[in-house]
């Protein structure tokens, strides 16, 4: 699983890069005649600030085995997906209804944060 975190978290990595500079250069356009640059960007920024958590996560597993750093990254994944991605939908069909699952994916994410500091917690 560690491996899988810190692939995910490369990936997250990579994504968050190219979407960034997708957004800055092909897309800005766009995004400002819609009104959603500061949209795109907040999407950007939580999508890299949880992948470097994930980063966090997988580096630790090798020092603590604890299942709830699992979790904590699981969770972390699913709101990077549904926070992050429901903003870049939102952003790019204009379709107003998904940033209501926007704060299903905020959850996700405070979860793993809460997660993470149960497991370092706990000192397992």
């Amino acid at each position: 699983m560690q491996k899988i975190i810190l692939l995910s978290a490369s990936a997250f990595g990579a994504l968050s890069v190219m979407i960034g500079a997708f957004g800055a250069h092909a897309l800005r356009a766009t995004l400002e005649a819609n009104g959603r640059l500061d949209t795109f960007e907040t999407a950007v920024k939580y999508q890299f600030y949880h992948t470097l958590a994930l980063l966090a996560i997988g580096l630790l597993m090798y020092r603590v085995s604890d299942k709830l750093l699992e979790y904590a990254s699981l969770s972390m994944i699913g709101g990077i997906l549904i926070f992050s991605g429901s903003l870049y939908l939102l952003c790019m069909t204009g379709i107003r209804w998904l940033g209501a699952i926007t704060p299903i994916g905020g959850l996700l994410m405070i979860i793993g944060w809460i997660l993470l500091f149960w497991a370092i917690a706990r000192g397992s």
